[in-house]
């Protein structure tokens, strides 16, 4: 059954079955003969310019909380969907010559003048839970939305490793050093087109001095008394939750 991921900026439509929200099987806007349209993985993804209101049918639903909506597959291809338009609107014109890019493959442009080919590309970015036998490094970043507490985070930069990259970031925000560093896993974060990759480390060295320009707060804090911490759609999340469960399981075996 054909699916719509539909999105106006970056709401997406669902559509509405009973209490359930779900992807729409059917087109919830007519389709213009001028309607974009992407084929993604089976499912069609387009645009609109204004969002729906007053549907008795559809509603719109930010792509963050269309995870506690949706099926763990029908909201990773949402957010395949949201990258793969967002590259769509910002690759029009070729970066080399400045004529029209026109697709070659469903993931792929070419150029219609000098022939160049581009392809989505990530923003790659890596984040750290750094503890200290039972505490855990939290921060709050000046572009975090809500109260909570997150992990140490930031981007890859140019000809440096993932490791290297955590090492850095750790330095720079906090001002500590780590050891012990190991990969936890990744994921997609279309938001609009990041890749995440966690990693838990220990502490080794040096007292906290916070990037006043990234960071407002952040402190070390005890595995039982901790702040509001990430929603659990969140890399963020689940490396914690990972962690205190690795705590407990010591717990346990001490008994």
């Amino acid at each position: 059954m054909e699916q719509y991921f539909v999105f106006c900026q970056s709401d997406l439509i669902l559509e509405k079955d009973g209490d359930v929200l779900r992807i729409p099987t059917e087109p919830p806007v007519e389709l213009k003969p001028w309607t974009n349209i992407l084929h993604v993985a089976g499912a069609k993804a387009y645009r609109i310019d204004q969002p729906l209101t007053d549907n008795p049918r559809y509603e719109m639903c930010g792509l963050r909380q269309s995870y506690y909506h949706l099926s763990s597959h029908d909201y990773l291809l949402a957010g395949k969907c949201h990258e793969l338009l967002y590259w769509d609107s910002n690759t029009k014109f070729c970066g080399v010559c400045g004529a029209p890019m026109k697709f070659h493959t469903d993931i792929s442009k070419r150029c219609t003048q000098c022939g160049k080919e581009v392809w989505p590309q990530l923003a790659t970015a890596v984040i750290v839970l750094v503890s200290r036998g039972d505490e855990v490094l939290l921060v709050h970043a000046k572009n975090f939305r809500g109260d909570f507490y997150g992990l140490v985070a930031g981007f890859v930069e140019t000809g440096e490793t993932l490791e290297e990259a955590v090492c850095r970031e750790v330095m720079e925000e906090t001002g500590l050093t780590i050891k012990n560093l190991h990969y936890y896993g990744s994921q997609p974060w279309p938001y609009p087109c990041g890749l995440m990759v966690g990693f838990l480390a220990e502490y080794d060295n040096g007292d906290i001095h916070l990037q006043r320009s990234e960071l407002s707060r952040g402190a070390w804090f005890n595995r039982h008394h901790l702040p509001q911490i990430p929603e659990k759609l969140s890399i963020a999340r689940q490396i914690i939750d990972y962690w205190l469960d690795l705590k407990s399981k010591e717990d346990s075996n001490k008994e």
